[in-house]
Order: structure tokens, then C-alpha cells, then sequence
């Protein structure tokens, strides 16, 4: 074990314990982007949201026409040709040979005319709840790596400092190597230090690299940092299960929903006569004079029991079906959220924990063990274990307060209400 002069290591522990205070107190260096401009960015910058919202927009505009008449059709024709006989192809001959135009427009029942009107409403409907779940997992996930960054500079931050206060360890040692006083062995002690903390920054540096990675996927930014304060979020458990119908999970199954209830009623329009009327002018040869024709058509829904009525209790089947998806999917989110909140409850009593009996137990070892080894009463290495087992102590409460916000987050981007 290093035996180094009282007063030496006296100054080395109050460096390392200050340099922990200043790495708990110090907010992380400026960066462009608070919480807030984090989570606006994504929402005015993601792909994928500008994507759903096309599709939105496209589903609004195949809406205009859904219930719209047919195109009306041209038809032309020549109608009594005569190819055998005296009067074989001849135009002239023959008084019912004639060149005609016309034209003809086919009537949907009105029943089915409303009821593609509502499909194509429904189909807004799923485009736009597509647009409201994939709004709310940019925001979650923008929300998340925000957090993750954050909290990882910090980590990361505070792992440098204390690796920077091992350098008067070193020098300490060096000097009593230099007088004799310290066996070769004990210089081997700031490595292996250093070494352990190079693993845990390699390890945060890694962590700090991948949120600002997805955090660069969502904002556009290529080079995201976190600046200002983490968001303070409060989790209210009763307003959060009040608002489960209105997730954007469970409107689109609605919209779904409402997808299977207009194929039900295009099964039952299908039911109704559709009907078509035409006009056609025919044109003869001036001694037998012109001829002009009114039709209408209309459908005969025959034999519905083999071909409409089939469709319609498959439409309908799948309407049954879509409800009780709906009660599943709600089901779920509730057991979620309970899961979630009490995820939450634990971090927090955690956090607590951290904050309140360890930290402080852990600071007042280390400052018992120095003044005994200051007394002469212990040696250097367990002083020194107990101001590093501070440090753990510190990054670790770091830890269990990004728990907490990521919980926070998470709970209420994913539970609470959708916002405009």
C-alpha cells in the first residue's frame, strides 16, 4: 500500500471530492437545441411525418370525387349494315342503315353513392390517425434521445473530471517512488484507476454517440447537442387513464372501424338497382329521314342470397371483428400504463433512495475515512476506495434521475392527450 504524506493526501481527496461536486453541479456546456426546440424540430422536420401527411392529403382529395356521378359516354355506331342480299354493303340501300351517336349516363343508387362517400371519409379518417401515431412516436422518440444525450454528457463529463483529478495521485507517487518511500508496485495504482474509468467513458461515450444519432434522424440537425434543463413533467395517473379512448392507437382502429362499416353498407347498396339511360341519334340517307332512341337501363339484383347477402355478412363479420380488436388494443394500453406508472413509482423511490441515503452516507465515508487516515488510522487505498465509491454513488443517482425523466416522458407523450 502507498504511504504518502498526510497533508499530500489530504489536498488529493479534497480535489477529487470538490471536482465531484463541481462535475454534479455544472450544467452541460451550451448546445443549439433545448428540449423544446428538440421536439418542434422533429415535428416540422421528420420524413416520415411529411409522408403521412401526403397520404392524408391524398385521401382528402380522392375524398371530392368519391361520390360523384360516372363520366358520361360517347358512343358511336353503325347499326344495319346489310353484308348479304341484293343490298349488300351498301349505305344507301337500305332504309334502316344508319351511322348514330349518342350518349348514355349511368345512375348508382343513392344508397351507394352515401356509402362510398363514407368510405372515403373512413379512409381520411385511418390517414389522418396514421398521421397522429406516427406524430407521437417522432415526439417520443426525439423526446427520448434528447434525454439520453443529456444525460449522457453529463455522465460523460463527470467521468473526465475525475479522471483529470487522478493526475496529482500520479504525481504523488511519482514523487515518493523518487525518494524511496513507495514500493515500485504501488505506482501501478492511478493506471489501474484511470484504466477503469477509460472503460466506463468508452462505454457513456457510446451511449452519448447513439442518442445523438437518433436525435440527428429526427431533427435534421448532424450535429445535435443538448442544452438548458430537462423537461418537468408531472405523471397524473387518473387523467392519464381518462384519456385512453382518445390515443391515437385507438382512433385509428376506429377509423378502421368505420373502413368496415361503409363496406357494409356498399354490400347492402349492392342490393338497389342501378340504372343508366342513353340517348342515340341516327343518321340515315335523306329519303328515309333520321332516327333518334331513348333507353333506359336498370340492374336486376337477382338471386341476392348466393351474391349480395354473402358479401354482406363477411362486411359485417369483419365490422364485429374490428370492435373487438378496438377492446384488445384498449385493453392493452390500460395494462401498459399500469406497468408504466409503476415503473415509474420504482424509479422514483430510487431516485429517492440515491439521493437522500446513499449519496450523502457515501460522502460522509469518504470524509471520515480521510480524516482517520489523516489521524494516521488508515491507510491511503481504503481512502481512496471510499472517495471513488463517492463518485459511483454520484454517477449512479445520474443514472436513476435519467430513469426517471425517460419514464416521465414516455408516460406522458405515449397516455396524454393528442395535442392539435
Amino acid at each position: 500500500m502507498i504511504m504518502m504524506p498526510r497533508r499530500a493526501v489530504r489536498r488529493l481527496l479534497l480535489s477529487i471530492g470538490a471536482t465531484l461536486a463541481s462535475a454534479w453541479a455544472v450544467p452541460v456546456s451550451a448546445g443549439p437545441l433545448t428540449y423544446e426546440q428538440a421536439v418542434r424540430l422533429a415535428a416540422a422536420n421528420a420524413p416520415s411525418l411529411k409522408a403521412r401527411a401526403a397520404a392524408t392529403a391524398g385521401a382528402r382529395s380522392s375524398a371530392v370525387a368519391a361520390d360523384r356521378l360516372p363520366d358520361p359516354t360517347l358512343d358511336l355506331g353503325l347499326q344495319n349494315f346489310p353484308v348479304s342480299g341484293p343490298n349488300a354493303g351498301s349505305f344507301t340501300r337500305d332504309d334502316f342503315t344508319m351511322a348514330t351517336i349518342g350518349f348514355s349516363q349511368t345512375f348508382p343508387n343513392l344508397a351507394k353513392r352515401h356509402a362510398r362517400a363514407a368510405r372515403a371519409a373512413a379512409d381520411i379518417g385511418i390517414a389522418e390517425a396514421g398521421e397522429l401515431v406516427e406524430g407521437r412516436n417522432v415526439r417520443l422518440e426525439t423526446a427520448l434521445a434528447w434525454v439520453d444525450l443529456y444525460y449522457g454528457e453529463r455522465r460523460l463529463r463527470q467521468l473526465d473530471l475525475l479522471d483529470a483529478s487522478l493526475d496529482d495521485l500520479q504525481k504523488t507517487v511519482t514523487a515518493r517512488l523518487a525518494s524511496g518511500s513507495a514500493r515500485p508496485s504501488q505506482a501501478l495504482e492511478p493506471d489501474q484507476l484511470r484504466a477503469a474509468i477509460a472503460d466506463r467513458r468508452a462505454e457513456m461515450a457510446a451511449v452519448v454517440a447513439q442518442a445523438r444519432a437518433r436525435l440527428a434522424r429526427y431533427t435534421g440537425d448532424p450535429d445535435p447537442q443538448a442544452t438548458g434543463d430537462p423537461p418537468i413533467l408531472d405523471v397524473d395517473p387518473i387523467r392519464l387513464r381518462a384519456g385512453i379512448d382518445a390515443l391515437p392507437a385507438v382512433r385509428a382502429q376506429d377509423a378502421r372501424i368505420a373502413v368496415a362499416e361503409a363496406d357494409v353498407r356498399l354490400a347492402r347498396a349492392d342490393k338497389r338497382s342501378d340504372w343508366k339511360v342513353g340517348v342515340t341519334y341516327g343518321r340515315r340517307d335523306p329519303m328515309y329521314g333520321d332516327m333518334a332512341s331513348v333507353g333506359v337501363s336498370i340492374d336486376l339484383p337477382m338471386f341476392a342470397g348466393k351474391r349480395q347477402n354473402p358479401r354482406i355478412a363477411a362486411s359485417e363479420s369483419l365490422v364485429q371483428g374490428g370492435r373487438f380488436d378496438r377492446e384488445a388494443i384498449r385493453r392493452e394500453l390500460v395494462a401498459q400504463l399500469d406497468a408504466d406508472l409503476a415503473d415509474h413509482a420504482m424509479h422514483l423511490s430510487r431516485l429517492r433512495n440515491a439521493r437522500e441515503t446513499l449519496v450523502p452516507l457515501a460522502r460522509r465515508r469518504a470524509e471520515l475515512d480521510r480524516d482517520s487516515y489523516a489521524a494516521g488510522k488508515l491507510d491511503l487505498g481504503t481512502a481512496l476506495l471510499s472517495t471513488l465509491a463517492l463518485a459511483e454513488a454520484e454517477v449512479e443517482t445520474l443514472n436513476r434521475e435519467a430513469d426517471v425523466a425517460r419514464d416521465a416522458v414516455r408516460i406522458n407523450i405515449t397516455y396524454g392527450e393528442e395535442r392539435p
